[in-house]
C-alpha cells in the first residue's frame, strides 16, 4: 500500500474537494480511505492543520460540534 504523508494526504483530499463540486471534506476523507484501502483510524496522524481547521469548520457548520465563539466572524 502508499505510503501518505500529512502534506500529500491533505493535497489528495483538497483534489477531491475541488474535482467533486459540492463533496465535503469529510466525505472526501471516507472517499479516499475506502478507495485508497487506508483505515479510518489512521487519518488523525494523516491531518495537518488546515485540513484540521476546515474539518472542524465543516463539522459545526453541519451542527456535529458545538461553535466557538472565535471559529467564524460575524457578518
Amino acid at each position: 500500500s502508499k505510503f501518505f504523508c500529512p502534506s500529500r494526504f491533505a493535497q489528495e483530499i483538497e483534489s477531491l474537494v475541488i474535482e467533486n463540486n459540492g463533496m465535503n471534506y469529510i466525505d472526501a476523507i471516507v472517499h479516499f480511505c475506502e478507495e485508497n484501502n487506508v483505515d479510518i483510524e489512521s487519518v488523525p496522524k494523516l491531518l495537518s492543520k488546515p485540513l484540521k481547521e476546515k474539518l472542524k469548520y465543516e463539522a459545526m457548520e453541519l451542527n456535529l460540534l458545538k461553535r466557538t465563539s472565535h471559529a467564524k466572524l460575524p457578518i
